[in-house]
């Protein structure tokens, strides 16, 4: 999918930025909301449908230093990790007080044109990397006319489906390439409390808590918004 690189820059900058508008005050204390390529397949960490109410963060394999601040800001309820398990991928972001921004992008809120509810509900073994509303929030307000509008309906797919990799991202195995919905790649390196996406990029995002799963989807909670390459 070749397209400028300045409007996808630009474009995802104003897009994410705007979002946090309409998003909650980001409730990781500073620690830091969605629709196949050559990816090396690995196993489900934890499969959702063996997860129970009674499970535990250490028994979901999550890996990442914010973990234990979302047990503490998101104890109980839709959008806990045991919560998150019961719903598949964006419904169960829009239950996370975490994710509201991004909840906003993929649902419509934002732009009328642009909803991936059911692409994202409806797909299988996907994992999401999902930016908190802090994210957001970080990056400058630019073109938000530009992407509220049919003329960036594309713009915002494009930054939306970079987040989203075909196949399971395995928390305890995590480094490898992973073809995206969007077409691109990302790279996962590193492992437990210090996983990087894209860290050799313009843009890195670090994990604050990844391998929560939905009835569906892998899910990374991650600090910074991804761009897709020009190229890809």
């Amino acid at each position: 999918m070749k397209r400028s690189r300045i409007l996808v820059t630009a474009g995802a900058a104003a897009f994410a930025l705007s979002l946090s508008a309409c998003g909650s005050d980001d409730p990781t204390g500073g620690t830091p909301d969605a629709t196949p390529g050559t990816t090396e397949e690995s196993p489900m960490a934890t499969p959702s449908d063996e997860m129970t109410d009674d499970m535990t963060m250490e028994d979901a394999a999550l890996v990442g230093p914010g973990c234990a601040d979302y047990a503490a800001q998101v104890p109980e309820g839709d959008g806990s990790v045991e919560g998150m398990a019961q719903d598949p991928v964006a419904t169960a972001a829009s239950n996370n007080p975490l994710l509201t921004t991004l909840t906003a992008a993929v649902s419509g809120e934002l732009n009328p044109d642009v909803n991936l509810v059911d692409d994202l509900n409806g797909a299988e073994g996907i994992t999401v990397f999902a930016p908190v509303d802090d994210a957001f929030a970080a990056l400058d307000q630019e073109t938000l006319d530009l992407l509220a509008s049919p003329e960036g309906a594309e713009t915002l797919t494009q930054v939306l489906t970079y987040h989203v990799a075909t196949t399971t991202v395995d928390s305890t195995t995590p480094e490898g390439d992973y073809d995206t919905l969007e077409g691109g790649t990302v790279t996962v390196s590193g492992t437990g409390d210090d996983i990087m996406v894209n860290a050799d990029s313009d843009n890195p995002a670090s994990v604050i808590c990844g391998g929560v799963q939905t009835a569906n989807a892998t899910v990374y909670l991650i600090d910074a918004v991804l761009m897709p390459p020009a190229d890809s």
